[in-house]
Formats: structure tokens, sequence, C-alpha cells
């Protein structure tokens, strides 16, 4: 019985083993699955070139001869995916249809290659821009050194030089003789200034979260407005990441702004000074930034903003319009109708000399052209701004308009933005801006007087 047993066992185990294989499946009804090797895909790239003529017995194939002659690389798999014959299990694929199926590959191919090599024409156009701009810039600076610095004689070149902007490597010396130093502030004085900042700040407990209005402040009480620098110097250009805390540039930003409280506590410290300041301390010593701001800041446009002087920054918005509506009378009569005055945006602008509205090399330009032009190159870069964006903002409403200009884009093109600052004319009635200016006889003024109250409140809220 147990020998049966067994041998119904084996008979079972081969009949397991000779069962038929499941069939496969094909368009209509069930075939016997064959068993299809794997093909190589040179294999397949091989055959392909023997049947479509590109390759024969004396003229033997290499990866390199077998490259196709519109190709700069060997597209195997892909080759294999689009042009090998379907398994036999299916359909066979149309001649029609299969050559249909190759045009559109070598198609594609193509397409690619052609992107390849415009991506590759656009590189090598920007290395050579590049590479220009930077000669330019060399050439510049040594005109500079070598010429302009050691005569000190402005033509008509050294200005056409001065509107192209200042190379880097002396920027901070032509900006220090540009803005002059008429308050003859010397380093001493700086020391003795920092000295007094720094006895200031382990003095004085630590800095409130929610600090008194500016303009509350009294003469006597302006330097405790030290209590504010440390909130900001954070905020300034963030995106640096070398003026925060532990940034190579943190004490250096929080000496010169706590010795200027010092120096002027009349004025003390108002949101937006970190930015000037910062932008003199990347291209001056700590000492020479110093005598810089301070000057800087004692400009009549500066000290109209930074002391709040309601009467005196009207008078200046009102100038403005004057030249605005001369230049741009169509985006002039659309602010007009949607109430949008320019305290909104201009404020911001002026108190942080487009530092923060413009990339830094481009605010660094338009610096350039504030040291040799004064306040009114300040108000034609408004302008000029304006003229850029003037399709786009004659589309939006006020909220979309006082968004726009509070914030800019990142990206504006320097040559484009200069063109229409060149195209800006300051000159209205026969009067430039400074009689314009003086006059104060603008017939906005009595509508931004009017308006006073709800300036303030723009003021009071605008930066940060």
């Amino acid at each position: 019985m147990m020998a049966f047993h067994g041998n119904d066992e084996l008979v079972r185990v081969q009949a397991v083993q000779s069962k038929p294989k499941d069939p496969g499946w094909k368009l209509f009804g069930k075939v016997p699955l064959r068993d299809v090797p794997i093909k190589d895909p040179k294999k397949i790239q091989k055959e392909y070139e023997t049947r479509s003529g590109k390759a024969g017995p004396a003229n033997p194939t290499s990866p390199r001869q077998s490259v196709r002659k519109n190709l700069d690389f060997e597209p195997l798999s892909t080759t294999a995916l689009i042009l090998e014959d379907r398994p036999a299990n299916l359909p066979a694929k149309p001649a029609e249809e299969a050559l249909k199926h190759r045009q559109q590959y070598e198609e594609m191919v193509a397409l690619a290659k052609k992107r390849e090599l415009k991506e590759a024409q656009r590189r090598k156009k920007k290395l050579e821009d590049r590479c220009k701009h930077e000669e330019n810039i060399g050439t510049a600076a040594q005109i500079w050194n070598q010429e302009i610095l050691i005569c000190r004689f402005f033509n008509q070149i050294s200005l056409d030089l001065w509107w192209q902007g200042i190379p880097p490597s002396v920027r901070g010396k032509v900006w220090s003789l540009a803005v002059g130093n008429e308050l003859n502030i010397t380093h001493e004085l700086y020391s003795i200034c920092l000295a007094r900042a720094r006895e200031k700040w382990r003095t004085t407990a630590a800095p409130s979260t929610d600090p008194e209005p500016e303009d509350a402040l009294g003469s006597s009480d302006r330097e405790s407005s030290l209590e504010l620098i440390k909130l900001d110097i954070s905020r300034t250009f963030p995106q640096l990441c070398i003026f925060q805390q532990g940034g190579p540039y943190h004490d250096v930003l929080h000496s010169i702004l706590g010795a200027y409280t010092c120096y002027r506590p009349d004025v003390g410290y108002v949101q937006g000074m970190s930015f000037i300041a910062a932008v003199l301390i990347l291209n001056l010593d700590t000492a020479d930034a110093f005598i810089a701001f301070a000057n800087l800041l004692n400009k009549p446009c500066q000290m109209a903003f930074f002391r709040v002087d309601h009467s005196l920054m009207l008078t200046y918005f009102a100038a403005f319009e004057v030249f605005f509506e001369e230049n741009l009378p169509k985006l002039f009569a659309h602010f007009k109708k949607n109430n949008l005055t320019p305290d909104i945006y201009l404020i911001d602008w002026i108190f942080t000399l487009y530092s923060k509205s413009l990339p830094l090399d481009l605010a660094c330009r338009v610096w350039d052209v504030f040291c040799r032009d004064g306040e009114e190159f300040l108000f034609r870069t408004a302008l000029g701004v304006l003229r850029l964006y003037q399709d786009v903002l004659t589309c939006m409403d006020f909220i979309h308009m006082a968004q726009f200009l509070t914030r800019l884009p990142d990206l504006i093109p320097a040559e484009e933005l200069f063109q229409h600052i060149a195209a800006v004319h300051m000159s209205s009635r026969n009067r430039k801006w400074a009689q314009v200016l003086k006059s104060g006889s603008s017939p906005f003024r009595l509508f931004l007087v009017l308006e006073k109250e709800s300036f303030s409140r723009v003021l009071s809220k605008k930066f940060f």
C-alpha cells in the first residue's frame, strides 16, 4: 500500500511538470506564448541601419559610425522603442505607420538638437556679454584712476562714464568726493560718537518691542532711538545675510547708526537709514562711510524726509507732480482718476534712496548719478520707473498700482530703466526742477495739504 501511494504521488508531480503553459493573448483568440529572446539595443540599432541601407558588409559599423549624421549622440533606447518591430504576439505595424513613426522620431530629434543649439548660443552670448562688460569696467576703472580722479576735471567723457556707472573699485572714493564733507567730520569725531553710543547701549535697558512713535520724541530724548536700531538691522538686506546677527557687517552697521544718533540727537534714528548706511558700508571704510552718511543725510531733501517735515515733503511731492504731468500725461490722469498720490510710493523710494526698492547693483548705479546731479535725479528716477511700467500701470486699479509700486519686480533691466530715465525731461514751461520747487505754486499743492492727515498715516506705516 505504501508503494502504491508513492507511485500516485509521482504521477501527480509528473502531470504538473508536463502541464502545458498558459496560452498567450493575441488580438483575437489565444495562441501559445512564444519565448521571445530579449534583444540588445545596439543590435537593434545595427539591424535598423542595415535594413535602411546606412551600413553594409563592406562598411562595418562602429558606435561612432552608426550615429546618424544629424545627431551628436546615440539614442539607442529611444531608437529601439520607436523603430523596432512589434513583438510577435502583437499585430505587425503597417509599413505606412512605421514610416510615419520613423519620420516623427527624426523630427523630434532634430527639434531637440535645434533647441540645444539655441541654448548653447544663448549661453555663449551671455558669456561674451559678461566678458565684454567686465572688460569695459576694467577700462573705465583705469580711466577713473589715471585721469579723472587725479585731475578732478569733469568733461563730457567723464560725465558719460559717470552715467554708465562708476566701477565698483573706485565707487566709494568717487562717492566720498561727490558728497563732500561740509560738516567737517573727522575720524576722531566718529570715534567719540561711537564711544558715547556704546556707553548708551550699556546703560540702556533691553529694547522695547513697542517703541514710542518717532514724532513723540523730544529733542533731548532722541538718543533713546538707539533702541530702535537693533530692531531694524536684522531687516536690512536680509537676502545678503551679512548685516544680520553674526554677519560680518552687523557690528559695523550697528556702530555707524548708533554714532549718528549721538551725533545728531535732534534727528535720531529713523527707519530707512539702515539701508543707506548699509550701501555705504559696502563701498567705504567704516569711518569714511560714517562721514559720507552724515553729510548725505544733511542734504535738504534727505533732511526734510528724515525730520518728517510735512510741509517741505508736500512741496517736493507737488513739484514732482508738475513733471509727472509734463512727461506722462496719460499715466498722470490715470493716477488722478484712482486717487493715487505720490506719497504712497515716493516715501519708500526717497527715504532709502532706492536701495530697498531696486536691486542692489541697480540702486548703486542710481546713487552714482545722484551723487553727481543731486536730489533732482531721485525724482527723475521715479519718473523713469513710472515710464518703464506705464503700460502695465494704466491697466491696474488703485490697490494693484499701490502694491506694484511699493514692491517693484525683482528683475529690472538696468539699461532699459536708464533709457527711460534719460527720456524724462526735467523742464516745465522753461522752468527747471529747482525753480519749480522754489516757487511752490503747484495747482496740486492745495490738494496735498488737504490730504495731509492721510499722508501722515501713510508715513507712519510705510517701512518694513
